[in-house]
């Protein structure tokens, strides 16, 4: 759960009101991307150690805006970072230039998208600020311009050029690093990449779980910045590193013919090869007594293993690699040459090769592929190999030989396979799940070492009931003290009305434990109020079951009515046509009713009334807080239920007063808690109070909505999707034998309210202020 922003006063009055105002538009966000801890130890005492700093409030307001965005992007670690560095920096520069670094962080996490990426780029501005301080302003204004063209070490070797280029002409620097003069373009130019890799991370990933229907996590790595060549892909942790760009791969054909490869391709390969590693190497190659050209052949043999295991399934993978292998027979006889062509033997039985190595290897791998024990004969082909190009006497260099395969990784994987799992990693990184223990409650007094466990805690002790203490026997301790658990998920469907078909499991309904508030707000309400409960008494009264009722006049009945008997008689001794409806009977008067008062809870609700101090809520929960009274006197179950939404995944639904508990100082306080915010998804929660009301077993059944405006949600722009469903919702209760009537506040509501309940089953409050009024009102009319 979220921590509440209303928790640090104390920082908000430190901060100052427009630094706090900041804060607070900020902190949903925040709240999101951080965790509790980071949110606290971050991002909070991040804002107050700025604002100690005493270099203005822009500095601060920059912080605050921009590290959600750059959490979002690289995690909250990158945060820290950010700050450690921005400290680092604060004796050289202004705090202009800080709150600049700040205000593009989000551009820069965004572009890198690698925490190591991005330290590496911290580390490059604190190295401009020591060589070239009045460039750095200009720089980060262009940085999107900058990064959109240029990797990291492009970026590095084009402002440390402007550094060395400019390092006394104050008036050059400037027009440098504002991308103004020649020089800047032609540098930038030449540093600028083919295909950077955050440009085709989305379609690559798409690309590789169309393919293997899973996901795959790949980060950007940093090119050599000396050499300027990308570093291999890798596979380390079940994540894949890629070089964050690649240059068109260009080689001439044995025809003499250039050929030129896109980046996107190499790409597609190198993410295709490394997704096959993760696929089919499931056993981990013991690496002991090996040779590092033993090493390098080894892992040759299993490139070509995973890869036919991969082509076996879809063929069109071999032109993406084939497309890469460049090596002929007059490559040359080096060991990187060799190697090379062996690879490309063992992927195109179209190519010919007479030399003996390479014809060995083929051989090898042809009578053993189908064999069980992988890791087995894969390494004992790696080693014979060796061993014969060593008999052949050619040397071999394990920086300098590397074959010519540009798409394939550095094979880590296969030799730490196992020891990732045994390490207790996971897919993409994410810690062993958190164990969750029921406790007795002697276990829980004598036994449990921090009371207070944090998010990050292996284990999490419960009970099964609540405990209550000595001094206060009515509220426990988790209510007092505790978290709200983890609300357990209801899952509905809903009706789109262009596919005239429901979405099955297609909402999910999250219930929430709703805030305690004041009971002074309820009791006030009644004494506000106190006319209209008089006025309301008498209707109660009259309401209220009255025992047995005896109904004369009838002509069946349980006993004689000997007054009217005898004046049949009469009738008959003068010849006029008696009466013949002489019976009596008894009937017992019980109401058999049970209504739900489902609130619409959205932000809308916090509006102020036109010409009233009060909101849309407030006039709302004084009505219930009526019509609760009222209910709670004529003997009616009832309950009260709120709900509001952030998207199909998220409809908050609120209990305020359940069926069965009693209306006392706990339900009051409840009602009084009650808040707006988010959004209103109203077929889901309407759903969910019918499958709660349909468990009664009273004969008749209402569910009450009051609403402020029609159903609508952040995640559908349709108008029309909503209103249709949650006309399907109210059909289906009413074949559930459910009733449903609205009571809504939006004077628009004619539009598309009667379309929804029907033509009699609602009524719209033109004036909002007689809401109080009106609802217990209704209440009576149609339940009489």
């Amino acid at each position: 759960m979220a921590v509440e922003l209303e928790k640090y006063q104390d920082i908000l009055d430190e901060l100052g009101e427009h630094a706090g105002e900041v804060l607070r538009a900020a902190w949903s966000e925040a709240a999101r991307v951080f965790s509790s801890r980071g949110l606290e130890n971050t991002y909070l005492k991040g804002a107050t150690g700025l604002k100690s700093l005493g270099r203005g409030t822009d500095l601060v307001v920059s912080f605050i805006q921009s590290a959600p965005a750059v959490a979002r992007e690289l995690g909250e670690d990158a945060v820290s970072d950010l700050l450690a560095a921005a400290i680092k920096m604060y004796s050289k520069t202004s705090a202009t230039v800080i709150a600049s670094i700040f205000s593009t962080s989000p551009v820069a996490a965004a572009r890198l998208g690698d925490p190591e990426l991005f330290r590496g780029y911290l580390h490059l501005l604190d190295t401009l600020l020591a060589q070239a301080p009045r460039g750095v302003r200009p720089m980060l204004d262009h940085l999107s311009t900058l990064l959109g063209q240029l990797t990291l070490g492009g970026l590095r070797r084009w402002a440390l050029w402007g550094a060395q280029a400019h390092k006394t002409n104050f008036e050059g620097q400037l027009k440098y690093f504002s991308l103004e003069s020649p020089e800047s373009i032609g540098v930038l130019q030449k540093e600028r990449k083919g295909t950077l890799f955050i440009d085709v991370q989305r379609r690559i990933g798409m690309y590789l779980r169309a393919l293997w229907g899973r996901d795959f996590f790949m980060r950007p790595t940093s090119g050599d910045f000396e050499r300027r060549e990308g570093y291999r892909p890798s596979i380390e942790g079940y994540i894949m590193h890629l070089p964050d760009a690649y240059d068109d791969f260009v080689f001439n054909s044995p025809t003499g013919e250039e050929t030129r490869i896109p980046g996107i391709e190499l790409y597609r390969a190198s993410a295709a090869h490394a997704a096959c590693h993760q696929v089919y190497t499931t056993d981990q190659f013991d690496r002991t007594g090996l040779s590092a050209l033993q090493v390098a052949l080894v892992g040759l043999i299993e490139d070509a293993r995973v890869e036919g295991l991969a082509l076996a399934q879809f063929p069109g993978l071999k032109q993406t690699w084939l497309s890469l292998h460049a090596a002929t027979p007059q490559s040359g006889d080096s060991a990187a040459a060799l190697m090379a062509r062996l690879a490309r033997i063992l992927l195109d039985e179209n190519y010919r090769d007479d030399h003996p190595w390479v014809t060995l290897g083929c051989r090898l791998f042809s009578e053993r592929r189908a064999q069980t024990n992988v890791t087995e004969w894969v390494r004992d082909i790696g080693t014979r190999l060796a061993d014969e190009m060593q008999a052949l006497g050619v040397s071999y260099s394990q920086s300098n030989d590397v074959a010519d395969i540009p798409y394939r990784d550095d094979n880590r994987y296969m030799w730490e396979f196992e020891d990732i799992r045994e390490a207790g990693q996971v897919i993409a990184g994410v810690t062993t799940q958190q164990i969750r223990k029921y406790a007795s409650v002697m276990e829980m007094l004598n036994t449990l070492d921090v009371p207070g466990a944090g998010d990050d805690a292996n284990e999490i002790w419960v009970l099964s009931t609540e405990f209550f203490s000595d001094e206060d026997p009515t509220t426990s301790l988790n209510q007092k003290e505790g978290r709200e658990p983890p609300p357990d998920p209801y899952h509905y469907p809903e009706w789109d009305y262009q596919m005239q078909l429901d979405r099955p499991d297609w909402c999910t309904v999250l219930e929430k434990r709703p805030k305690p508030g004041e009971v002074e707000i309820i009791d006030d309400i009644v004494v506000k109020h106190k006319p209209l409960v008089a006025r309301l008494k008498y209707l109660i009264e009259a309401m209220q079951p009255q025992g047995v009722q005896r109904l004369r006049k009838q002509e069946d009945g349980d006993e004689i009515d000997l007054n009217a008997a005898v004046r049949a008689m009469i009738e008959m001794r003068m010849g006029e046509q008696p009466d013949p409806r002489i019976m009596m009977r008894n009937v017992r008067k019980v109401r058999d009713l049970s209504v739900l008062l489902l609130i619409d809870l959205s932000e809308s609700t916090n509006d102020a009334v036109l010409g009233s101090d009060s909101t849309v809520l407030q006039l709302a929960r004084e009505a219930t807080v009526l019509l609760a009274d009222a209910l709670d006197k004529i003997g009616d179950p009832f309950a009260i239920h709120g709900f509001d939404s952030n998207g199909r995944h998220d409809v908050e639904y609120f209990r305020y007063k359940d069926f069965g508990m009693a209306y006392n100082d706990q339900a009051k306080s409840r009602l009084a808690g009650m808040s707006g915010q988010l959004s209103t998804r109203m077929g889901a929660a309407m759903r969910h109070a019918g499958s709660i009301l349909k468990r009664q077993p009273s004969n008749k059944k209402l569910l009450l909505v009051i609403t402020d405006g029609e159903p609508a949600d952040n995640d559908v722009r349709d108008p029309q999707y909503l209103r249709f469903d949650a006309k399907k919702a109210v059909e289906e209760l009413t074949r559930n034998g459910i009733a449903t009537y609205c009571l809504s506040l939006d004077p628009r509501a004619d539009q598309y309210v009667s379309r929804i309940f029907g033509a009699k089953n609602y009524m719209v409050v033109d004036h909002v202020q007689r809401l109080p009024e009106k609802l217990p009102l209704l209440y009576m009319g149609l339940t009489r």
